[in-house]
């Protein structure tokens, strides 16, 4: 979901095992040539669509590390099936009540400029939510963590899966999200 904090956990996690990190929405900005929320008016959700798409399967083949995707990228079968095959997904769930402190002076997410950004929220939450539990190898909670609470979270969970097999884990998280 938009403001869950994959960017902020997937990068201090990057940092924590000492991989690289790619944010795919800044990814897709640059294949883009411009910011996602100028291009969603002027060229529609379908073809920002197909454009995450084409950045994803680039990405999905070619970095090996943490990749923080848009929170949109499981609405494609496509997506959810290169995201299940590239390497363990993690699902940082957060409810429309959490996400809205957060977010309620956003100006930058397309799909939260409507005039009720929390029923907006709870519909983008009502269709992506099965999805994501469908994609998704591990679920975190959000709940009140920080966001380191969050990395040894998701980290343990890795660890369960045997995902981490041969990842230096003891790096630690320097600095604040």
């Amino acid at each position: 979901m938009p403001g869950c904090g994959k960017s902020t956990v997937g990068r201090q996690m990057a940092r924590r095992l000492g991989l690289p990190f790619v944010d795919a929405d800044v990814a897709l900005e640059t294949r883009l040539g411009c910011a996602i929320s100028d291009f969603f008016p002027l060229h529609g959700e379908a073809a920002f669509r197909d454009h995450e798409e084409a950045s994803l399967r680039e990405l999905a083949a070619s970095h090996d590390g943490v990749l923080a995707t848009g929170g949109g990228v499981v609405l494609r079968e496509a997506n959810r099936h290169m995201l299940r095959q590239a390497g363990p997904v993690v699902y940082l769930r957060a409810s429309p009540e959490e996400l809205i402190v957060r977010l309620r002076n956003d100006r930058v997410r397309p799909l939260l400029q409507v005039p009720d950004p929390m029923a907006r929220l709870r519909e983008l939450y009502e269709v992506r939510h099965p999805l994501y539990a469908a994609t998704a190898h591990i679920c975190v909670s959000q709940g009140k963590g920080s966001v380191s609470v969050m990395v040894r979270e998701v980290i343990a969970a890795l660890e369960s899966l045997g995902a981490l097999h041969g990842v230096p884990t003891a790096v630690p998280i320097s600095g604040k999200a």
